[in-house]
């Protein structure tokens, strides 16, 4: 977190960027209060002319055109303050949601580790709104309600009574009191209801994209069950907050009502003793009936600001976030990247308390050549493709890239020498033409068939009915897991990056299909440097070099035959592997 920044302070650079905007809709409510304080005025000199028998009916139509034009005036005022403090909200939302997405784009992958997507998502939409209604409507209520108080309260003590206007406002101020009492409860508990709500969006969103799996083992009571939990746990904060709400606003009525009460019975005393006339009296109580306004506006303001401001810490506290791999102040520009990877002395943990999960690795891979990493589950074969992406920072002089400390390099031009397929093989919901060409802008349809047909898929891509216009599912559900797998291959191919990675990238095809893909690399790709990164023995074996991992540590290296010749781990993954397969075709 970064402590300089208090709390608030983002939040009021947006709001700067819109002072304009604020500066017009404050008059237009200004404007708004002034006029519609002449109603009570109007109604008042009518009921005294009404009164003395001096009305007559061209007085009487020059006052309801004066009550017209006013009524046209609000209602222009009253759109112009909509319009520029809830239209200035709804600027700052969207700019607010825009920094957000790019700060998580910014962020490290340990943060996508520590943090549930649900969660992340609640950031985006209730929180965000919470803060929009705060920065739109809290603002609007807070300067109505301190505006149409002193306005009304300057119009009461002037032009009636003193002594009216203190008694009859006497009950007034516990609104507000209480507002503030109950506020402090309303965003511990709006915050806890927030938390909920991510909680509840978190467990949707799972099953949602496990749903496959969930059928596969019957399992749909048990998740429904885990729902209900988790959706009476969230009705039960929403419902902390609800009581609040209900105990404040017949609260608000109640005393709203005292207030009117005390004006009609004292005000009424004192127009049957003439000490006021009747028009008066009945401009007093209009203006006690606007009076209750700002009050409920108080209380309503209050309960806006304290979820705002509930919301708001939970942003900042995402934005404050710093990304734990970043560039360094001094780096090494280089024009071009060679293939060549050194490693020295490696060792790496992903916490500073938790074991090693690489240890002591020591690596030397020529530009072009082909090598195979292999081991058990669990290795650290995958993290070593982290290390070299900078997903997650190496010690300082352990991992090098053309002879320069990754670590020095700028992250852009790091990552974009690798063309990558991690074990997930994630695919966005979109054409497949987009997803081959995800890391290159303007991509042409020739060029998506040459990488798709290198990373044998382009046969099936164009059975599809839309072909390479195809849209494929969230994370390319329609697809199948090969299907998948190739292409992310030919995503990976078409960046022609000088180092290719290949994290179990064709555990999914058959053995034809793999060793096509294989011969590929070796006959047409020679010119890159390629990691495969496999558990099967046929995807590494006519690697140039072969290395074998356990429990974090290099145990082998070499070719196939002489890692064959030493008899050691590797020997037995691949008696173990035959076996395997040799019972297999026996079944």
């Amino acid at each position: 977190m970064d402590p300089v920044i208090n709390k608030g302070q983002r939040l009021i650079g947006y709001m700067k960027q819109y002072i304009g905007h604020y500066i017009l809709g404050i008059l237009a409510v200004v404007v708004v209060d002034v006029i519609q304080l002449n109603i009570p005025v109007i109604t008042g000199n009518i009921t005294n002319d009404l009164q003395f028998g001096v009305l007559t009916m061209p007085l009487l139509m020059r006052e309801l055109a004066k009550l017209m034009l006013i009524g046209i005036i609000i209602t222009i005022g009253r759109f112009a303050w909509r319009y520029y403090i809830f239209g200035t909200s709804r600027h700052i939302e969207k700019n607010m949601r825009r920094d957000y997405f790019v700060k998580l784009e910014s962020l490290s992958t340990d943060f996508f580790n520590e943090h549930k997507t649900g969660d992340l998502m609640a950031y985006a939409t209730n929180d965000l709104n919470a803060i929009r209604m705060m920065v739109g409507p809290g603002v609007l209520m807070a300067l109505d309600a301190v505006i149409l108080t002193v306005l009304v309260l300057y119009k009461m003590i002037g032009t009636i009574s003193l002594k009216l206007t203190l008694i009859s406002i006497l009950p007034l101020p516990v609104i507000a009191i209480g507002s503030l009492i109950l506020g402090k409860f309303i965003r511990k508990r709006f915050k806890d209801k927030q938390e909920a709500f991510a909680h509840l969006s978190d467990l949707v969103q799972e099953n949602i994209s496990g749903m496959r799996v969930i059928k596969a083992f019957v399992k749909e009571a048990y998740e429904i069950s885990k729902f209900n939990v988790a959706n009476q746990h969230n009705y039960d904060k929403n419902m902390h907050v609800v009581k609040l709400f209900a105990i404040m606003m017949p609260l608000v009525t109640l005393i709203s009502g005292l207030s009117i009460a005390i004006a009609l019975g004292l005000g009424g005393r004192m127009t049957i003793r003439g000490e006021i006339t009747l028009g008066d009296f009945v401009a007093f109580v209009q203006y006690i009936l606007i009076l209750v306004w700002p009050m409920m506006a108080f209380g309503w303001c209050i309960n806006i600001v304290s979820q705002g401001m509930a919301s708001l810490s939970r942003y900042e506290e995402i934005m404050a976030t710093k990304s734990t791999v970043v560039d360094k102040e001094a780096l090494v520009e280089v024009a071009h990247l060679s293939g060549s990877i050194q490693m020295k002395d490696l060792t790496f943990a992903y916490k500073a308390d938790a074991k090693p999960v690489l240890k002591d690795i020591s690596l030397s891979i020529e530009a072009g050549q082909s090598v195979g990493i292999l081991g058990r589950t669990g290795s650290g074969k995958t993290t070593l493709a982290n290390l070299l992406l900078r997903l997650f920072d190496p010690p300082e002089n352990t991992v090098f890239l053309g002879g320069v400390d990754v670590l020095n390099l700028p992250l852009e031009r790091l990552r974009r020498s690798f063309g990558y397929v991690p074990q997930d093989n994630f695919l966005f919901s979109d054409t497949i033409i987009n997803n081959i060409g995800f890391a290159k802008e303007d991509i042409q349809k020739e060029e998506a068939k040459d990488a798709a047909t290198q990373a044998c898929v382009h046969d099936n891509i164009v059975e599809f009915k839309e072909g390479y216009d195809t849209i494929i599912g969230e994370r390319g559900v329609t697809l199948s897991g090969g299907q998948k797998q190739r292409i992310s291959i030919a995503r990976a191919l078409l960046s022609d990056a000088p180092i290719l990675i290949l994290d179990d990238a064709v555990s999914a095809v058959d053995t034809k299909t793999e060793e096509a893909i294989l011969d590929m690399l070796k006959n047409q790709r020679g010119h890159q440097t390629q990691i495969l990164i496999a558990h099967r023995i046929s995807t590494i074996q006519h690697a140039d070099l072969i290395v074998v991992l356990d429990d974090g540590r290099i145990v082998e290296q070499g070719n196939h035959e002489t890692l064959i010749d030493n008899k050691g781990l590797y020997y037995e993954m691949v008696k173990q592997q035959q076996l395997e397969k040799e019972i297999i075709e026996e079944g």
